[in-house]
């Protein structure tokens, strides 16, 4: 074993692991150790404690020795094993996180919960990470939307004010009459009239506390799908209650502040709010994201599920919309779901473009996820 290995090994087993110091540290290793020590060692004799400025200070030792995934999994463990909350409820605390989505995740979960002083800095922290998701997911996610509007919009053959004249000539350059210098256009390409064709997707979404960072991921991509004029997207939470937010979606962050994150789960009610936007059935994709523990009538739900089914709706259940893979989740609804011929498959934010691209050619999208 090497050196660098066995430093390593010292760090990730922190010091107990070495009780005779026979690893030797260098200053800037002992930094680190001490870092990881305050949030793992087992006798927690210098743990973080609730004092803020121990806290501020660790904050800003880990961003000084790691880097940001590393840091941002860090802090994430310091809210999970040690319960630190008030580093969410104190300014200047937040202002040293390093956002993510999680972090992002509890504070929406603390909202009601977060002081005046706060609530601002609270704002910016969750901005900075609809901002960066927005970033890495909307350019891929109307690409694939666009391209799939436009195949499907095209026409063929083509009314004579709806050709793709440029389009046609680039498909028939092989058909070049020389003698006569012209094209002859055996294939004419065509697009549809503006507007001539809108399909409505409902993102119907459980906001229940097992489901935080998948609400934050269908809001931004909610949000991206909004910006598109075929695509009448809608976005409607859901726990006990219903609440549409789709008056929202302009701007993803006052519709995850608007959300009430928690709570209990009703799906069949949901559904039956679903059932109340539909205008054009055949036309429309419903996105359920749940994990399927339902608390309200679940025989009542299935049954609604089946009728919406049966209406010609292309209806899809997403256990969840994260990058943690499949959650626990009803296993008996979910193959229920699949025996009416809904599938039903946990989704990574950066397959969602992929599926919605399946499902808006009728096609079934669980193939484009399970093979990834």
């Amino acid at each position: 074993m090497t050196e660098e290995t066995r430093v390593r090994w010292r760090l990730v087993l922190g010091r107990q692991a070495d009780p005779e110091a026979a690893v030797q540290l260098t200053t800037h290793q002992k930094a680190m150790d001490a870092a990881l020590g305050m949030l793992y060692n087992e006798d927690r004799t210098a743990n973080l404690g609730n004092s803020a400025p121990r806290i501020n200070r660790w904050l800003r030792d880990i961003r000084t020795y790691f880097p940001t995934p590393v840091v941002q999994l860090l802090q994430k463990d310091a809210l999970d094993r040690l319960g630190l909350k008030q580093m969410l409820l104190q300014p200047e605390l937040l202002e040293s996180i390093v956002p993510d989505v999680h972090l992002a995740a509890v504070i929406l979960s603390l909202n009601k919960a977060l002081p005046e002083a706060t609530r601002a800095t609270a704002r910016e922290v969750v901005r900075k990470v609809v901002e960066d998701l927005q970033k890495k997911l909307q350019a891929p996610l109307l690409q694939v939307l666009r391209g799939t509007l436009y195949r499907q919009a095209r026409q063929h053959p083509p009314k004579p004010a709806d050709i793709n004249w440029s389009a046609t000539i680039r498909k028939n350059l092989k058909h070049y009459q020389p003698a006569w210098r012209t094209i002859i256009p055996q294939d004419l390409v065509g697009y549809g009239r503006k507007g001539q064709h809108v399909r409505q997707v409902i993102l119907l979404v459980d906001q229940s506390g097992s489901m935080t960072t998948s609400v934050i991921y269908a809001a931004v991509l909610g949000a991206v799908m909004a910006s598109l004029h075929s695509i009448r997207t809608q976005v409607v939470v859901f726990d006990t209650s219903v609440v549409d937010l789709t008056a929202h979606l302009s701007d993803p962050v006052d519709l995850l502040f608007a959300a009430q994150l928690g709570g209990g789960t009703d799906i069949n009610q949901a559904l039956a709010y679903a059932q109340t936007l539909l205008t054009q059935p055949r036309d429309t994709i419903l996105v359920l994201i749940s994990d399927l523990y339902e608390g309200g009538n679940q025989s009542e739900m299935l049954q609604r599920a089946a009728t919406i089914v049966q209406q010609g709706v292309q209806f899809i259940s997403l256990l969840a919309l994260n990058d943690e893979g499949a959650p626990a989740y009803d296993r008996s609804v979910a193959g229920q779901f699949v025996q009416m011929g809904i599938p039903t498959f946990a989704c990574t934010p950066h397959q969602f473009p992929e599926v919605m691209a399946a499902t808006l050619n009728r096609q079934d999208p669980t193939p484009r996820v399970a093979t990834r």
